[in-house]
């Protein structure tokens, strides 16, 4: 029986941001800590937070996010939550700043070390409401890390795991369309693929949550037929709504899993060198996955096409070829410049992640060694 949970405090719409001091008090969070990266405070998006708290607010920053969080960064920002007595985070960026926010709501409150609370090691139950209140603006529409129960953390021995439970899901998401104004067109494309990728994924999961699907489907229209124009023109304003939207929906549908471009995904976000972005990730492999899951999905490939607005018959994993050429992205691993001695590794990784007991279709390990192979190119 799959739980139906909607879901958070969400507040969206231009100038969302403005209210932020309100729903901190409403948390009682007197003393927040800012969980950022470098990135966003050079492009002013702090100050801009600073300007709507009261100056009697002390705010203590942590910008040292990396481009995807490991366990040596959350201890880092825990000690300084605990060093400043902190009793709340904001996260404001993409994904990575959000999920390494909920790892130092998890690990200020619970006991170490982080590893014993990863999904597949059995750690959901480990992980209570003491959880520290967390208030996540996204600056990118793509990771839906603001509305999701998941913070996907790499570990100081490489494995990039998922720590996921209701209580990891953010008290607040203020989205702000207007913080997404002008985000440069390879990372709204690259962002915007990973939320269309969450709708996909999300709807085609074999658990029964109908109110996820409905969610998913919408999402997947408004992101199809939007993310051209926000990459075309990074101050199109609604097509920047439209995309957060979107990303939005694709992280309400999380509770009913992703599948294989996500298991194929995290294990190589998990790789020191090269770094890799998720949002590609899941854009070069996702047309493999269409192709492998096809025949195992009833008739939700003709509604995914519909909702796209593509004529019947046509072919999505095609659909989705043609879209990541449009937006400029790479056509394959070996582009994006993974070594293919990496693959065997990443096949025992995607066969370990959370995200593989929900693909539509079982993926065995001659599976996985065939889709990786169709991804590498």
């Amino acid at each position: 029986m799959t739980p139906i949970l909607y879901l958070t405090r969400i507040l969206f719409d231009f100038g969302a941001l403005k209210v932020l001091a309100e729903e901190l008090a409403a948390l009682g969070v007197t003393r927040p800590l800012l969980v950022t990266d470098r990135g966003i405070v050079a492009a002013g998006l702090v100050e801009r937070l600073r300007a709507v708290l009261p100056d009697s607010m002390p705010v203590t920053l942590f910008d040292g996010t990396p481009e995807n969080p490991t366990e040596t960064a959350v201890e880092a920002a825990v000690a300084a939550y605990q060093g400043a007595g902190c009793d709340g985070l904001v996260a404001l960026g993409g994904g990575s700043s959000i999920d390494l926010a909920k790892g130092v709501a998890l690990l200020a409150t619970h006991p170490g070390p982080l590893e014993q609370y990863a999904a597949i090691l059995g750690g959901v139950p480990k992980i209570t409401d003491r959880v520290a209140p967390l208030v996540a603006i996204p600056t990118t529409a793509g990771t839906g890390s603001e509305v999701g129960r998941a913070a996907l953390i790499t570990l100081t021995d490489g494995r990039k795991l998922g720590f996921l439970a209701p209580h990891m899901i953010p008290r607040v998401a203020l989205c702000d369309p207007e913080l997404t104004l002008g985000l440069p067109p390879r990372l709204t494309a690259a962002t915007g693929m990973d939320a269309i990728t969450h709708c996909i994924e999300t709807y085609l999961s074999p658990r029964d949550n109908p109110p996820a699907e409905a969610i998913a489907l919408d999402g997947l229209a408004r992101g199809w037929g939007a993310i051209r124009r926000a990459v075309a023109d990074g101050a199109d304003r609604q097509a920047r709504r439209e995309m957060l939207l979107a990303s939005l929906m694709g992280g309400m549908t999380f509770q009913k899993g992703l599948g294989a471009v996500h298991a194929m995904s995290h294990p190589l976000g998990g790789l020191e060198s090269p770094r890799l972005h998720h949002g590609t990730l899941n854009a070069v492999i996702l047309p493999a996955v269409l192709r492998f899951n096809a025949g195992h999905v009833g008739s939700k490939y003709a509604r995914l096409a519909r909702a796209i607005g593509l004529p019947e018959g046509a072919d999505l994993a095609e659909a989705v070829e043609a879209l990541n050429v449009d937006l400029g992205l790479p056509a394959s691993l070996k582009a994006m410049g993974v070594p293919a001695g990496v693959l065997p590794k990443m096949v025992e990784g995607a066969l370990a992640d959370h995200s593989n007991a929900s693909n539509p279709r079982p993926a065995t390990r001659a599976d996985y060694e065939a889709l990786f192979a169709a991804a590498y190119g």
